[in-house]
């Protein structure tokens, strides 16, 4: 298993998309990958930590330069928590 981390640029797309977006990359994925999602819409600041936590996986937030975005480090879980 690689540990590189996926970059997710949802800069532009407004909720739900960021989230429907990083949803995606998530079931995609094998469990302990990171996604870094990059995101400008203010909802995603309280909708991707949300929907992580309630998908049973881990969200860090990133301090960002840039005050309008918000970055994210989203690691899936290793078992797939709704299976």
């Amino acid at each position: 298993m690689s540990n590189d981390i996926i970059d997710l640029d949802t800069r532009g797309l407004r909720c739900p998309l960021p989230v429907l977006r990083l949803e995606k990359v998530l079931r995609d994925v094998e469990g302990g990958r990171t996604i870094r999602i990059v995101a400008d819409d203010p909802i995603a600041k309280v909708d991707i930590p949300h929907f992580v936590a309630e998908a049973g996986h881990r969200c860090v937030a990133e301090n960002t330069e840039n005050p309008k975005e918000c970055v994210f480090q989203v690691t899936k879980c290793a078992v797939n928590p709704s299976a």
